[in-house]
Protein backbone atom coordinates (compact mmCIF):
# COMPACT_ATOMS: atom_id res chain seq x y z
CA UNK A 1 0.00 0.00 0.00
CA UNK A 2 1.51 3.44 -0.67
CA UNK A 3 0.63 6.53 0.44
CA UNK A 4 1.39 10.73 -0.52
CA UNK A 5 0.50 13.62 -0.19
CA UNK A 6 -1.81 15.49 -2.87
CA UNK A 7 -3.42 18.38 -3.73
CA UNK A 8 -7.25 18.28 -4.78
CA UNK A 9 -6.44 19.56 -8.10
CA UNK A 10 -10.07 20.51 -8.60
CA UNK A 11 -9.43 23.11 -6.09
CA UNK A 12 -5.54 23.99 -6.55
CA UNK A 13 -4.05 23.37 -9.41
CA UNK A 14 -6.72 24.04 -12.07
CA UNK A 15 -5.64 26.71 -14.07
CA UNK A 16 -7.44 30.03 -13.92
CA UNK A 17 -10.13 29.24 -11.39
CA UNK A 18 -12.08 32.82 -11.46
CA UNK A 19 -13.42 34.86 -8.37
CA UNK A 20 -15.26 37.27 -7.49
CA UNK A 21 -12.63 39.26 -7.47
CA UNK A 22 -11.49 38.06 -10.52
CA UNK A 23 -8.30 36.80 -9.88
CA UNK A 24 -7.18 33.71 -11.24
CA UNK A 25 -4.90 30.73 -10.38
CA UNK A 26 -2.38 30.28 -12.62
CA UNK A 27 -0.02 26.76 -12.26
CA UNK A 28 3.05 25.40 -13.95
CA UNK A 29 5.07 22.32 -13.39
CA UNK A 30 8.56 21.20 -13.88
CA UNK A 31 11.19 18.64 -13.52
CA UNK A 32 13.87 20.63 -10.68
CA UNK A 33 16.17 18.73 -8.25
CA UNK A 34 15.74 15.40 -9.93
CA UNK A 35 11.69 15.74 -8.79
CA UNK A 36 8.97 17.37 -9.98
CA UNK A 37 7.86 20.59 -8.77
CA UNK A 38 4.11 22.77 -9.16
CA UNK A 39 3.80 25.86 -9.17
CA UNK A 40 0.25 27.87 -8.51
CA UNK A 41 -0.11 31.68 -7.61
CA UNK A 42 -3.21 33.66 -7.34
CA UNK A 43 -2.93 36.67 -9.89
CA UNK A 44 -5.13 39.76 -12.04
CA UNK A 45 -3.01 38.58 -15.27
CA UNK A 46 -1.76 35.75 -17.47
CA UNK A 47 1.57 38.01 -18.32
CA UNK A 48 2.50 38.74 -14.95
CA UNK A 49 1.57 35.59 -13.22
CA UNK A 50 3.75 34.05 -16.28
CA UNK A 51 7.05 36.36 -15.32
CA UNK A 52 6.81 34.83 -11.47
CA UNK A 53 5.88 31.42 -12.74
CA UNK A 54 9.62 31.44 -14.35
CA UNK A 55 11.12 33.92 -11.88
CA UNK A 56 10.33 30.80 -9.28
CA UNK A 57 11.83 28.06 -12.00
CA UNK A 58 14.78 29.89 -11.55
CA UNK A 59 15.16 30.15 -8.31
CA UNK A 60 14.88 26.27 -7.44
CA UNK A 61 17.95 25.88 -10.29
CA UNK A 62 19.85 28.44 -8.73
CA UNK A 63 18.86 26.75 -5.00
CA UNK A 64 20.49 23.34 -6.96
CA UNK A 65 22.94 24.89 -7.78
CA UNK A 66 24.27 26.25 -4.61
CA UNK A 67 23.19 22.81 -2.72
CA UNK A 68 23.78 20.34 -5.12
CA UNK A 69 26.77 17.82 -3.85
CA UNK A 70 26.69 15.91 -7.95
CA UNK A 71 28.02 19.39 -8.89
CA UNK A 72 30.94 18.92 -8.60
CA UNK A 73 31.14 22.75 -9.16
CA UNK A 74 29.22 24.25 -6.55
CA UNK A 75 30.20 25.18 -2.99
CA UNK A 76 28.51 22.14 -1.10
CA UNK A 77 30.46 19.55 -3.50
CA UNK A 78 33.63 21.53 -2.89
CA UNK A 79 33.10 21.08 1.14
CA UNK A 80 32.53 17.87 0.67
CA UNK A 81 36.15 17.85 -1.89
CA UNK A 82 38.03 19.10 0.85
CA UNK A 83 36.89 16.96 3.89
CA UNK A 84 39.73 16.70 6.23
CA UNK A 85 41.93 19.06 4.38
CA UNK A 86 40.72 22.89 4.69
CA UNK A 87 37.93 24.70 5.49
CA UNK A 88 35.65 26.16 2.66
CA UNK A 89 34.55 29.99 2.49
CA UNK A 90 30.51 29.79 1.71
CA UNK A 91 28.06 32.46 0.64
CA UNK A 92 25.86 33.20 3.78
CA UNK A 93 22.67 31.77 2.61
CA UNK A 94 24.80 28.05 2.82
CA UNK A 95 26.25 28.62 6.03
CA UNK A 96 22.87 29.39 7.21
CA UNK A 97 21.22 26.41 5.82
CA UNK A 98 24.14 24.14 7.28
CA UNK A 99 23.86 26.15 10.57
CA UNK A 100 19.97 25.81 11.00
CA UNK A 101 20.80 21.65 10.11
CA UNK A 102 22.68 21.10 12.90
CA UNK A 103 20.41 23.01 15.29
CA UNK A 104 17.81 19.64 13.73
CA UNK A 105 20.40 17.61 14.55
CA UNK A 106 21.67 18.33 18.27
CA UNK A 107 17.37 18.42 18.43
CA UNK A 108 17.15 14.92 17.18
CA UNK A 109 20.20 13.79 19.08
CA UNK A 110 21.96 13.19 15.88
CA UNK A 111 18.61 11.06 13.77
CA UNK A 112 18.64 13.97 11.40
CA UNK A 113 22.43 14.36 10.03
CA UNK A 114 22.99 15.99 6.89
CA UNK A 115 26.67 13.83 7.00
CA UNK A 116 24.83 10.59 6.02
CA UNK A 117 25.85 11.58 2.51
CA UNK A 118 28.85 9.28 3.13
CA UNK A 119 26.13 6.19 2.57
CA UNK A 120 25.39 7.34 -0.87
CA UNK A 121 27.81 5.19 -2.38
CA UNK A 122 26.89 2.54 -0.53
CA UNK A 123 23.10 2.46 -0.39
CA UNK A 124 21.81 4.18 -3.81
CA UNK A 125 18.75 4.50 -5.55
CA UNK A 126 19.46 6.64 -8.86
CA UNK A 127 20.51 3.42 -10.15
CA UNK A 128 19.53 -0.98 -9.74
CA UNK A 129 20.85 -2.06 -6.47
CA UNK A 130 20.96 -5.83 -7.03
CA UNK A 131 21.90 -6.80 -4.19
CA UNK A 132 22.36 -5.81 -0.12
CA UNK A 133 25.44 -3.33 0.74
CA UNK A 134 28.27 -5.24 2.61
CA UNK A 135 27.44 -5.07 6.67
CA UNK A 136 31.57 -3.78 6.81
CA UNK A 137 30.93 -1.56 3.92
CA UNK A 138 28.11 0.02 6.18
CA UNK A 139 29.88 0.17 9.31
CA UNK A 140 33.10 2.26 7.60
CA UNK A 141 30.22 4.73 6.10
CA UNK A 142 29.00 5.25 9.03
CA UNK A 143 31.87 6.17 11.01
CA UNK A 144 32.03 9.46 8.39
CA UNK A 145 28.77 10.17 9.67
CA UNK A 146 28.97 13.17 12.60
CA UNK A 147 27.17 16.08 12.60
CA UNK A 148 29.42 17.27 15.37
CA UNK A 149 32.72 17.35 13.04
CA UNK A 150 31.18 19.66 10.82
CA UNK A 151 32.68 22.73 11.88
CA UNK A 152 31.23 26.47 11.22
CA UNK A 153 33.61 29.52 11.77
CA UNK A 154 31.00 32.22 12.37
CA UNK A 155 33.69 35.26 11.51
CA UNK A 156 35.22 33.45 8.30
CA UNK A 157 31.46 32.22 6.99
CA UNK A 158 33.49 28.79 5.97
CA UNK A 159 32.75 25.11 7.05
CA UNK A 160 34.83 22.29 7.45
CA UNK A 161 34.48 18.54 7.50
CA UNK A 162 36.78 17.81 10.05
CA UNK A 163 37.15 13.85 8.79
CA UNK A 164 38.33 13.09 5.77
CA UNK A 165 35.71 10.38 4.10
CA UNK A 166 33.11 12.81 5.60
CA UNK A 167 29.88 14.17 3.11
CA UNK A 168 27.32 16.14 3.72
CA UNK A 169 24.38 16.10 1.30
CA UNK A 170 20.51 18.42 1.70
CA UNK A 171 18.42 15.58 0.08
CA UNK A 172 16.26 15.79 3.71
CA UNK A 173 16.07 19.54 3.61
CA UNK A 174 16.71 20.54 0.23
CA UNK A 175 13.62 20.54 -0.88
CA UNK A 176 11.76 22.45 1.47
CA UNK A 177 14.03 25.06 1.87
CA UNK A 178 13.47 25.66 -1.61
CA UNK A 179 9.93 25.57 -1.22
CA UNK A 180 10.14 28.73 1.22
CA UNK A 181 13.12 30.24 -0.49
CA UNK A 182 10.60 30.48 -3.60
CA UNK A 183 7.89 31.68 -1.73
CA UNK A 184 10.03 34.34 0.03
CA UNK A 185 10.88 35.46 -3.32
CA UNK A 186 7.37 35.77 -5.31
CA UNK A 187 6.38 37.39 -2.15
CA UNK A 188 8.97 39.92 -2.20
CA UNK A 189 7.65 40.76 -6.35
CA UNK A 190 3.98 41.08 -4.72
CA UNK A 191 2.41 37.91 -5.50
CA UNK A 192 -0.44 37.66 -2.12
CA UNK A 193 -1.18 34.24 -2.44
CA UNK A 194 0.07 30.82 -3.85
CA UNK A 195 1.55 27.35 -3.50
CA UNK A 196 4.69 25.66 -4.06
CA UNK A 197 4.64 21.75 -4.07
CA UNK A 198 8.25 20.45 -3.99
CA UNK A 199 7.31 16.48 -4.94
CA UNK A 200 5.12 16.68 -1.85
CA UNK A 201 7.09 19.77 0.55
CA UNK A 202 4.52 21.94 0.33
CA UNK A 203 4.60 26.32 1.24
CA UNK A 204 1.32 27.79 1.02
CA UNK A 205 0.75 31.98 1.57
CA UNK A 206 -2.27 34.00 1.25
CA UNK A 207 -5.74 33.47 0.16
CA UNK A 208 -7.19 30.85 -2.32
CA UNK A 209 -9.56 33.15 -4.44
CA UNK A 210 -12.11 30.75 -4.03
CA UNK A 211 -12.14 28.67 -1.00
CA UNK A 212 -9.50 30.78 1.05
CA UNK A 213 -7.21 27.84 2.41
CA UNK A 214 -5.78 25.69 -0.02
CA UNK A 215 -7.01 22.04 0.06
CA UNK A 216 -4.92 19.14 0.51
CA UNK A 217 -5.56 15.20 1.22
CA UNK A 218 -3.31 12.76 2.37
CA UNK A 219 -4.42 9.56 -0.32
CA UNK A 220 -4.46 5.60 -0.77
CA UNK A 221 -3.80 5.57 -4.25
CA UNK A 222 -3.93 1.27 -4.33
CA UNK A 223 -7.99 1.64 -3.44
CA UNK A 224 -10.64 1.55 -6.09
CA UNK A 225 -12.27 4.90 -5.11
CA UNK A 226 -8.78 6.56 -3.98
CA UNK A 227 -10.51 7.31 -0.80
CA UNK A 228 -8.27 10.21 1.63
CA UNK A 229 -6.66 8.86 4.55
CA UNK A 230 -6.87 12.66 5.45
CA UNK A 231 -7.71 16.15 4.21
CA UNK A 232 -7.57 19.15 5.45
CA UNK A 233 -7.11 22.99 5.12
CA UNK A 234 -3.53 24.37 3.99
CA UNK A 235 -3.64 28.62 5.24
CA UNK A 236 -0.24 30.45 5.14
CA UNK A 237 1.42 27.14 6.53
CA UNK A 238 3.56 24.30 5.49
CA UNK A 239 3.47 20.49 5.19
CA UNK A 240 5.67 17.62 3.76
CA UNK A 241 5.65 13.84 3.59
CA UNK A 242 8.46 11.73 3.61
CA UNK A 243 7.79 7.86 2.44
CA UNK A 244 8.76 4.85 1.99
CA UNK A 245 6.79 4.65 -1.56
CA UNK A 246 8.76 6.01 -4.08
CA UNK A 247 12.47 5.78 -3.58
CA UNK A 248 13.13 2.27 -2.48
CA UNK A 249 14.69 -1.52 -3.86
CA UNK A 250 13.31 -4.37 -2.88
CA UNK A 251 15.95 -7.34 -2.39
CA UNK A 252 14.91 -10.85 -1.65
CA UNK A 253 11.21 -9.70 -1.32
CA UNK A 254 12.33 -7.19 1.27
CA UNK A 255 11.98 -3.81 0.73
CA UNK A 256 14.47 -0.71 1.57
CA UNK A 257 13.61 2.68 1.23
CA UNK A 258 15.87 5.58 0.74
CA UNK A 259 15.27 6.74 4.09
CA UNK A 260 18.46 5.16 6.04
CA UNK A 261 18.92 5.59 9.95
CA UNK A 262 22.40 7.77 10.28
CA UNK A 263 23.03 6.30 13.60
CA UNK A 264 22.88 2.38 11.72
CA UNK A 265 23.49 2.82 7.92
CA UNK A 266 20.56 0.91 7.61
CA UNK A 267 17.41 1.86 5.85
CA UNK A 268 14.17 2.83 8.16
CA UNK A 269 11.79 -0.58 8.05
CA UNK A 270 9.02 0.01 10.76
CA UNK A 271 7.46 3.38 9.14
CA UNK A 272 5.25 4.16 5.60
CA UNK A 273 4.87 7.44 5.98
CA UNK A 274 5.63 10.76 8.15
CA UNK A 275 3.03 13.83 7.58
CA UNK A 276 4.50 16.71 9.11
CA UNK A 277 2.58 19.96 9.48
CA UNK A 278 4.16 23.50 10.45
CA UNK A 279 4.85 27.30 8.97
CA UNK A 280 8.10 26.52 7.11
CA UNK A 281 8.17 23.64 4.43
CA UNK A 282 12.01 23.59 4.92
CA UNK A 283 11.53 22.99 9.20
CA UNK A 284 9.06 20.27 7.95
CA UNK A 285 11.48 18.34 5.97
CA UNK A 286 14.19 18.01 8.27
CA UNK A 287 11.54 17.19 11.07
CA UNK A 288 9.57 14.57 8.63
CA UNK A 289 12.92 12.39 7.85
CA UNK A 290 13.86 13.02 11.65
CA UNK A 291 10.41 11.16 13.09
CA UNK A 292 10.65 8.84 10.15
CA UNK A 293 14.08 7.48 11.12
CA UNK A 294 13.09 7.84 14.89
CA UNK A 295 9.87 5.64 14.42
CA UNK A 296 6.47 6.28 15.74
CA UNK A 297 7.11 6.37 19.97
CA UNK A 298 10.13 8.43 19.98
CA UNK A 299 9.09 10.36 16.99
CA UNK A 300 5.77 11.31 18.28
CA UNK A 301 7.09 12.01 21.88
CA UNK A 302 9.44 15.02 20.06
CA UNK A 303 7.17 16.51 17.71
CA UNK A 304 4.45 16.62 20.94
CA UNK A 305 7.14 18.76 22.61
CA UNK A 306 7.08 21.21 20.04
CA UNK A 307 4.65 24.06 19.55
CA UNK A 308 2.88 25.03 16.50
CA UNK A 309 4.21 21.13 14.88
CA UNK A 310 2.12 18.37 14.51
CA UNK A 311 2.08 14.83 12.36
CA UNK A 312 0.44 11.82 10.99
CA UNK A 313 2.97 8.37 11.41
CA UNK A 314 1.77 5.67 8.99
CA UNK A 315 3.38 2.56 10.25
CA UNK A 316 3.70 -0.65 8.37
CA UNK A 317 0.71 -2.19 9.56
CA UNK A 318 -1.04 0.73 8.51
CA UNK A 319 -2.48 2.09 11.63
CA UNK A 320 -2.76 5.98 11.97
CA UNK A 321 -1.04 8.08 14.55
CA UNK A 322 -1.53 11.96 15.00
CA UNK A 323 0.52 13.97 17.57
CA UNK A 324 -1.87 16.00 20.23
CA UNK A 325 -3.04 18.42 18.51
CA UNK A 326 -3.64 18.07 14.87
CA UNK A 327 -6.99 18.99 13.94
CA UNK A 328 -7.68 16.54 10.77
CA UNK A 329 -10.68 14.34 9.61
CA UNK A 330 -10.94 12.04 12.79
CA UNK A 331 -9.39 8.63 11.64
CA UNK A 332 -11.13 5.06 12.32
CA UNK A 333 -7.55 3.59 13.30
CA UNK A 334 -5.75 6.98 14.55
CA UNK A 335 -4.13 6.61 18.00
CA UNK A 336 -2.44 9.47 19.92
Amino acid sequence: MRYFITIISSVVFSCMIKSALAQNVYEKTAKLMGVGFQFALVSHSETEAERHLNAAISEVKRIEALISSWNKTSQTALINANAGIQPIKVDDELFHLIKRSLRISKLSDGHFDISFASLDKVWYFHKPLVKIPDSTAIKNSIKHINYKHIILDEKARTVFLKDKGMKIGFGAIGKGYAAEKVKALLKSKGVKAGLINASGDIASWGDHPKTKAWKVAITNPNTQNKDNIAWFDLHNSSVVTSGNYENYVTINNTKYTHIINPKTGWPVQDVKSVTLFANNAELCDALSTTVFVMGKNKGLELINKLKGIECIIIDNSDMIYQSKHLKTKQFNNAKH
